[in-house]
This record gives structure tokens, sequence and C-alpha cells, in this order.
């Protein structure tokens, strides 16, 4: 039986090189690609693919909210995390999120491959570089008073801080989300209270630092 697997990249060429590559494999099935985290959890949910190979810096939602989604809505599918990231606070969030995997973009496809059979069959994959992050993260208990917008927001005050920080008006916000104008104008003020923040500008600052946004300075 075939790995069925959906690609989740905002860079086009990235989800056709590897849809390319993963189809040369008799057991490998890619069933679909998704351009940014929210349309991943829409076809996770859908189609209840074997793994997600998953960017963690992608638009609209990123990769360790759209992995939370996943492995909460969609109960036996596995994420493995592609990124160019190695920063310990990606791979710790992301893990966090429920990843079975992290990679890095620089990778061999030959890893990748095998990490998408290692999580298939329910054990967890690091590569060596990312093995020495997660090993010291633990045993430093790295983030257990460090405070980050993961454990200081709510999930739906990072979907609106992302937007936010991605130019979105209160108004775009509040018909993308099915809400009313007035429930993100509180989303806002709850979330500049508890980040201390006190302006637009301040907060996509604060968005692309804490990887929620993959906006560049």
């Amino acid at each position: 039986m075939s790995i069925r697997i959906l690609l989740a990249d905002d860079h086009k060429i990235m989800r056709e090189g590897l849809r390319s590559l993963l189809e040369k494999k008799p057991d490998i099935e890619v069933v679909a690609e998704a351009e940014d985290g929210r349309k991943a959890v829409q076809l996770a949910r859908r189609l209840r693919p074997d793994v997600v190979i998953m960017d963690v810096s992608m638009p609209d939602m990123n990769g360790i909210e759209a992995t939370r989604r996943v492995i909460s809505e969609s109960p036996g599918v596995k994420v493995i995390a592609l990124s160019i990231h190695s920063d310990r606070r990606f791979v710790a969030e992301m893990f966090r999120a429920g990843a079975s995997g992290y990679l890095l973009k620089d990778c061999a496809f030959d890893e990748l491959e095998h990490a998408i059979h290692s999580v298939a069959r329910n054990r967890v994959y690091l590569n060596s570089g990312i093995a020495g992050i997660v090993v010291e993260d633990y045993v430093s208990h790295l983030q257990k008073t460090e405070s980050s917008a993961f454990s200081n927001l709510t999930a739906r005050e990072r979907e609106v801080l992302q937007l936010i920080a991605e130019g979105k008006t209160t108004k775009q916000i509040a018909h993308y989300l099915n809400v009313s104008v007035k429930t993100i104008e509180t989303h806002r003020r709850q979330i500049m209270n508890k980040l201390s923040v006190h302006s637009i500008a301040e907060l996509t600052k604060y968005a692309i630092r804490e990887g929620i946004t993959p906006l560049q300075g």
C-alpha cells in the first residue's frame, strides 16, 4: 500500500520538485499540494493523507499553527517539518505542535524518503543536527518559563496576529474568519495587552521575530 503524501509549501517550485521526486517512488503517492497552512489543514481534514510534509514559514497560517490543527482535527495523520530554519525555537514549537519529524531543506532526498517511511511506521525522525537541538531542549527544560507567542496567546489570537502582521485590515480579517469587526478589534486589544505592545508596527515585528509570519523585516 502506498504512503499518501500532502505537500504544504508556499513556493510552487519547491512543491513541484518534491512531487517529481516522490512520484518516482512506487510506494509513495502525492495526493495534494497546499500553498499555505490553512489550505493544508483543510486538505488534511478532507483527504486524510498518511503524512503531511509541512513548511514552517508560510503566509496566512504558518506551519506550526497548521501542524497543531492537523494533529487535532485529523487523528492518525503524521507531520514532517521541512524547513530552512534550524533555530531551536522553530524546532521546539513544531514538536510541541505534534510533528513527528523535522528536516532542513538542504537535506538529501534519500533522507526525506527515509523520514517519510519512519513516521509512517509511527516513529519520530530527526537528523543529527536537529536531534542535538531537541536533546538540549529537553535537558535544559528550554522555554518552561520563557514567554513566547505560542505560550501567551490563544490559537485564535495567533491567527489574528499573523493576519494583522501580513497587512490585512480589521474588516478583511473579520470577513476572512467569518466573525464581526468588533470581535477582531477585541482580539487585537487582547493581543496588544498580553504582549505589551502599542502599535501595528510593533505587532508586525513581534510576529516576524516569533516565527508567526514568514515576512522579512
